[in-house]
């Protein structure tokens, strides 16, 4: 037992590659979407926000021109805020993970979708996957310019262009009570290496 009361694990070498294959092994198992969808997760996590995936969330479209307003069911692939008590400062950024490009251009023709994005993210953000020949699936100038753009590049992320911010009126009621139900995305320990080690 360590001297702070709290009892710590020591991993062998051998325990270590264990765990690696095993983690492997997962990470193998997951879909190309679901891959890139925990990429992003984790990539949020490690700034430091609070990060969810698959919510269903309920956005209001104000009206616009003839087209009275709505209310709309969005189920971003990744939604994140700020790890922060003071409502002007969350944040909300929603990610949507793309890896076909068939995919891809019928979400770009949903303008209602990318609308109800915008209205519970104070960012959108298309994360792109790549084809077979390692090359993104679609280039920045496809995605409308209210969206930032990320590609996966040798297994990290790479912004290409970034996303407006929109101005911060704090989350929607329906918003805050979704994520009250909904549990987020557990993080690691701070070392980064998901292991605790006696001494550090």
């Amino acid at each position: 037992m360590a001297v702070s009361g709290h009892e710590c694990v020591r991993v062998t070498d051998a325990g270590i590659a264990y765990l690696a294959d095993t983690a492997q092994l997962n990470r193998n198992a997951l879909s190309k979407h679901e891959a890139l969808v925990e990429q992003v997760a984790r990539s949020m996590q490690g700034d430091g926000r609070i990060v969810w995936r698959d919510l269903s969330l309920r956005a209001w479209l104000p009206p616009q021109g003839d087209t009275p307003g709505c209310w709309r069911i969005t189920r971003p692939d990744v939604f994140s805020i700020r790890n922060t008590s003071v409502q002007a400062y969350l944040e909300p950024i929603v990610h949507e993970i793309k890896v076909s490009r068939a995919d891809l251009l019928g979400d770009l023709k949903k303008m209602e979708k990318r609308s109800a994005y915008l209205e519970v993210g104070g960012q959108c953000w298309y994360v792109l996957g790549c084809d077979a020949k390692g090359k993104p699936i679609a280039d920045e100038s496809e995605i409308p310019a209210e969206c930032g753009v990320m590609v996966t590049v040798e297994d990290k992320l790479e912004v290409l262009r970034t996303a407006p911010k929109r101005p911060a009126n704090g989350l929607p009621f329906a918003v805050w009570m979704t994520l009250a139900k909904a549990v987020p995305v557990q993080g690691m320990n701070p070392s980064g290496s998901g292991l605790f080690v006696a001494g550090e």
